[in-house]
């Protein structure tokens, strides 16, 4: 989202499909799934008093249309990507299939995974992590506006504590918000790490995939 109030920031979309495409230079088979809360948030339109699954539909095809900019984006940058959804459309995007995911990947394609799963009252989160143990995937990364996991809000709290490292059972424990508990748990039972980091800070995405310490890690004890 941009600052000046737009939906979508075309700096920082050219920014982040130049990391994507340095991404597969490095020899990684980057997978994306992308949110929609720029957008809408179907949670919002739920608060507000519409129909749950309503809302969370709308939310789904919000994500379409910012996987779709994306895209373009790489494209733009001389990469190829495909846009996978879980919701039919084929008009603009093809069908979420597994194998056709894992062909995309080995032919050095940028899978974006659109749509959620395509299911009301589960949260991109959820859709992440599910698309990751499909894929098989090496590695779960969460980019979000702050630089990894606190024991407190540290928008709100300037005390608030980073951990570098954490295990699964730690978070649910801990009752830490890294992503929700059905996510977290998809993670942990089919053992994919996950490195949750600043997709703001240029360079993260490159510094992670050559082994530095960046974010917060979580895995297995």
């Amino acid at each position: 989202m941009g600052s000046g109030g737009e939906n979508l920031d075309p700096r920082f979309l050219k920014r982040l499909a130049r990391e994507i495409l340095d991404a597969c230079a490095q020899g990684a088979q980057p997978a994306i799934v992308v949110g929609g809360g720029n957008i809408y948030r179907g949670a919002t339109g739920a608060a507000l008093g519409m129909e749950r699954s309503s809302a969370d539909q709308m939310g789904m095809l919000a994500t379409v249309i910012n996987s779709l900019a994306l895209q373009a984006a790489i494209e733009a940058e001389g990469g190829v990507a495909r846009v996978m959804s879980a919701i039919a459309m084929p008009q603009v995007a093809e069908p979420f299939v597994q194998k056709e995911a894992v062909r995309h990947l080995e032919q050095g394609r940028v899978v974006i995974f659109a749509a959620g799963t395509g299911n009301p009252y589960f949260t991109t989160d959820t859709a992440a992590s599910l698309r990751a143990a499909e894929i098989h995937a090496d590695l779960l990364l969460k980019g979000t506006k702050v630089d990894g996991v606190y024991d407190s809000d540290p928008a709100r709290n300037p005390n608030a504590s980073k951990f570098d490292r954490l295990t699964y059972d730690e978070v649910l424990f801990k009752g830490l918000r890294v992503m929700d508990l059905t996510a977290i748990t998809l993670c942990r039972d089919n053992r994919i790490p996950l490195c949750v980091f600043s997709i703001l800070e240029p360079g993260n995405l490159a510094a992670i995939l050559a082994g530095e310490a960046r974010g917060t890690t979580i895995g297995m004890a």
